[in-house]
């Protein structure tokens, strides 16, 4: 029944990333809207033959081993923080400003270098 167990765990997973995905395409017209990314990670892997073990009397090894992965999970959902597409509006205060690096300047200073 394992088999089973570990099954259940991707189908949960591919549960997740749908409903992060059908929340994406529900709210893309959302102005401001930054949409989201279901991020996964294996659970415990259990070792049915260690590396370098011996797999016969006559002296061979196994250079690999073998693992058996239990499964996996949900680690986050994460939000892509990417700027939108300008959009012409006709309304005069109205403004865009550049997108923001991620890594500001150590030597922030005024236009007039003061």
């Amino acid at each position: 029944m394992r088999s089973l167990d570990i099954a259940s765990t991707g189908m949960q997973a591919q549960q997740t990333n749908v409903d992060v995905i059908s929340n994406n395409i529900a709210n893309m017209t959302t102005t401001g809207y930054k949409r989201q990314r279901a991020e996964f990670q294996d659970l415990i892997y259990q070792n049915m033959r260690r590396m370098g073990a011996d797999s016969s009397d006559a002296g061979t090894v196994v250079p690999s081993g073998a693992q058996l992965g239990l499964g996996v999970k949900t680690s986050s959902i994460s939000r892509i923080n990417e700027q939108g597409t300008l959009q012409q509006t006709s309304n005069s205060l109205d403004l865009a400003t550049p997108p923001i690096p991620a890594t500001a300047p150590s030597d922030c200073r005024r236009p007039d270098r003061s």
